[in-house]
């Protein structure tokens, strides 16, 4: 088992990155997000792997963190979805926001990803729920954000994270802002009062 790889990046594709161990080069797919943070070709990386091996073939499956790792093994569990699906996932959403749209059962957000349809969005969010917690503890803060929207709430709330990232916020930043003002105001709060509420604490921060 191949666990992880340390060397120079040989080349790279749209979904790939070839690393060149020592003068052997392995092939590994990876995340549109484990790319983009991957370091340039003939510079030193570390890429955690995931073996695939399956009767036709074995592959390496690579991602930047060790959190990003452990979705790819989680989102697998629930049926429907592969590993091409995903990767697809988390090339869309980071760790922390797939983490934050599954605790406000944003299946929109899910849907975003290549070969995700609405009923395997509901499906995501609905089977991976009570897990996601488990899985935050590397984002300081979010696991806390996540026990709070975790909870049962009023669709202000998905509605009011749905429009800070319409903004151009980042998933996790919007779901931060959102708990903060509910925990000010009450979770009760109209949905154009909690983004209001939301964006003095982006401006705040």
């Amino acid at each position: 088992m191949i666990g992880k790889l340390k060397g120079r990046i040989d080349s790279t594709g749209p979904d790939w990155v070839m690393v060149d161990v020592v003068g052997v080069c392995y092939f590994v797919s990876c995340s549109g997000k484990t790319l983009a943070a991957l370091p340039g070709i003939g510079e030193a990386a570390e890429i955690h792997t995931d073996m695939l091996v399956s009767q036709d073939s074995i592959r390496l499956v690579g991602f930047a963190t060790v959190l990003e790792k452990e979705w790819f093994k989680l989102l697998q569990t629930v049926q429907g979805v592969g590993a091409r699906v995903a990767l697809a996932i988390l090339t869309v959403l980071s760790a922390s926001e797939l983490a934050s749209a599954i605790a406000l059962q944003d299946r929109a957000m899910i849907g975003r990803a290549n070969g995700v349809g609405k009923k395997l969005a509901e499906r995501i969010v609905l089977e991976l729920k009570d897990k996601a917690p488990a899985y935050t503890a590397a984002d300081i803060g979010l696991s806390t954000v996540v026990a709070e929207l975790a909870a049962p709430k009023s669709s202000a709330v998905t509605d009011a994270v749905s429009a800070l990232v319409n903004l151009g916020y980042g998933q996790s930043q919007a779901a931060m802002a959102v708990s903060a003002a509910m925990r000010k105001g009450g979770d009760d709060q109209p949905t154009e009062k909690l983004i209001r509420a939301a964006l003095k604490e982006l401006a705040a921060g």
